[in-house]
């Protein structure tokens, strides 16, 4: 009997060091200390696995942007974002109203939404039917997963979205702020491709500003990204990694003269950053196009810091303040220590233009912009604050930006693993790039992915563009449309009988468009107790602060977006506005939603 009891005592212990090693065997090392990266290596270490997070830069967050309190959409819009702000305890503050609707610089006055209305009856007119046109655009699209579905959605790719403003003879005006509005959001419109122009506003379509903007994070994505630094137990800083190898065994992750070996590997780094690694076995020739190729929406960021506002009262009431004076957008953000602050979000060719510029010279010429509109800011300007992602080598400007043709070549590309390589961060996400939801999103796949590898799961590749089903389809629908003239004819020029495009009108009102299917949320998993690491190559440095955010996602085009599969709601990183991208999570650098 005793005999018997010890036996099974034996094969008891047995099992629980079986279970034990094999913990021990789950190593990963995640490359990138952005949003993504954290989340992935959080997600792994929660499951078991043994994580080391090593990060180039001397700081962990990434591209969190200047933000102090930055906008974020409710759990409708950003269902990840709100997950992981509620298991860390993070502070919100609602949104007020006012705002929910941008406001306007224009020759020296500013205008609300309703003052332009009144005092600008054209330029209103005009931004409202380019607003209806492009919901018209945007509603072509059936599946923002798969936009080019069929070949007249495909030729969308081949246009740039400053070719399809031509079209619509917009006044002076209109057409500098609607430029504005993009270059922020996105890149500069001649740079951008339509089609992923139009996918992007099919994912907002429908969403309301109140549920973009919902509250504030208080602290910006900072705080997001502290929260997820205090888990993880083995992370490196100024650690670079200049090569990774792969074989049957393993992975091998080089930094300088260390080589740190583990089971998987998850590169959450941006795709220039990514340029910059030796990959063996080589990536296959359209992932070094992608990494070389993709465009980068350009971004700089300043906060410029007054003693007291130099603004207008009324100018306050606006998340979002667009100028035709070559300004940038405006943010105006809640001074922490007394005074008042403003984040001017420099992007597109404005950022290209001022690349060359030191940081002192930038900030003259955007306090001369400023200066024309309030002569008081000179006298009252007390310092400020600067992030040139334009010029970071890492970065290469801000966030995704598809331009003309890239959707045709590199759509989901980044999505599936490559042997024992998973991607993460705001590039890789399909519906929300540029956003602290997209980012957050991308590293919860990542971290799915490895475990899936783990199991012997192997993965395909996306299917891109139309099938022969939907191209014959499509051809009939053209060739019955092209008689009296489609959606499509009409809008690039006419019917086959009239090919010469036809003044824009302004549309008469029409009810707004049933919200899209909002994404489904994306449960977070709860802490768990993770095994002692194994001995590391790097013991656990403290967490360092992470830059403060500005918002997309936009971060502005601020780190948020993603769960669902059809139409999702916009970026959450950014509340998102008929055209551009929300401001309300950061992924990118971005005062909003961006990711920042």
């Amino acid at each position: 009997m005793s005999v018997g009891w010890l036996r099974a005592c034996a094969l008891v212990m047995l099992g629980l060091f079986s279970v034990s090693a094999l913990a021990k065997d789950k190593t990963a090392i995640v490359v990138g200390g952005g949003l993504s990266g954290l989340t992935a290596a959080y997600e792994l270490q929660n499951k078991g696995w043994q994580v080391t997070l090593l990060e180039a830069k001397s700081s962990l967050g990434g591209r969190s942007g200047m933000a102090t309190s930055e906008w974020i959409g409710n759990d409708k819009t950003q269902p990840v974002l709100n997950k992981y702000v509620s298991t860390f305890k993070l502070s919100t503050t609602p949104a007020p109203e006012f705002v929910r609707t941008p406001g306007y610089l224009i020759d020296g006055e500013y205008f609300s939404a309703a003052d332009l209305a009144t005092k600008q009856p054209a330029t209103a007119a005009a931004l409202k039917a380019y607003e209806k046109t492009l919901d018209d655009l945007a509603r072509s699209i059936d599946d923002p997963l798969n936009p080019a579905a069929n070949n007249t959605l495909h030729a969308l790719d081949q246009i740039n979205v400053s070719s399809w403003l031509d079209k619509q003879n917009l006044p002076a005006t209109a057409r500098q702020l609607i430029n504005q509005d993009i270059r922020t959001h996105y890149d500069e419109p001649s740079r951008l491709s339509l089609l992923y122009f139009a996918q992007q506003s099919r994912v907002y379509r429908g969403i309301s500003d109140r549920d973009l903007r919902a509250s504030r994070l208080v602290g910006g994505s900072a705080v997001l990204a502290q929260a997820f630094v205090k888990q993880l137990k083995v992370f490196k800083t100024n650690s670079p990694v200049s090569a990774i190898v792969q074989d049957k065994d393993g992975v091998s992750v080089k930094v300088d003269n260390v080589a740190y070996q583990a089971d998987y590997v998850v590169l959450a780094v941006p795709l220039r950053a990514l340029n910059k690694i030796a990959m063996t076995p080589a990536l296959d020739a359209q992932h070094l196009a992608a990494i070389k190729g993709t465009n980068y929406g350009w971004r700089d960021q300043i906060m410029l810091k007054f003693k007291t506002p130099v603004w207008e009262s009324k100018a306050r009431m606006s998340g979002e303040i667009f100028s035709n004076a070559g300004l940038g957008m405006l943010w105006i953000e809640p001074a922490l220590k007394g005074g008042a602050n403003v984040v001017i979000n420099l992007s597109g060719d404005n950022a290209r233009v001022m690349q060359a510029f030191g940081d002192k010279q930038m900030v003259d010429q955007v306090l001369i912009r400023l200066h024309a509109f309030y002569p008081q800011a000179r006298g009252a300007f007390t310092g400020y604050e600067i992030r040139r992602y334009s010029t970071d080598p890492s970065t290469g400007g801000a966030y995704l930006a598809f331009g003309p043709g890239q959707i045709s070549k590199f759509w989901r590309l980044w999505e599936r693993p490559i042997q024992r390589v998973t991607f993460a961060g705001e590039h890789t996400d399909t519906l929300y790039p540029g956003t602290l939801e997209g980012a957050l999103r991308t590293g919860q796949r990542a971290a799915s992915q490895v475990e899936d590898l783990a199991a012997g799961k192997s993965f395909e590749p996306a299917k891109v563009g139309p099938s022969a089903a939907a191209t014959a389809a499509a051809a009939g629908a053209g060739a019955a449309a092209a008689k009296k003239g489609g959606f499509f004819s009409n809008l690039f020029g006419g019917s086959d009988d009239d090919k010469k495009p036809e003044p824009a009108k302004a549309p008469e009102p029409v009810a707004p468009p049933a919200p899209a299917p909002a994404p489904a949320p994306v449960a977070a998993p709860a802490p768990v107790e993770a095994p002692k690491p194994a001995a590391a190559p790097v013991k656990a440095e403290p967490a360092k602060k992470a830059p403060a955010k500005a918002a997309a996602k936009p971060a502005a085009k601020s780190e948020a977006k993603k769960a669902p599969a059809k139409a999702p709601a916009k970026k959450a990183e950014p509340a998102k506005k008929p055209a551009a991208k929300p401001a309300a999570t950061p992924a990118a650098p971005a005062t909003d939603s961006k990711a920042q």
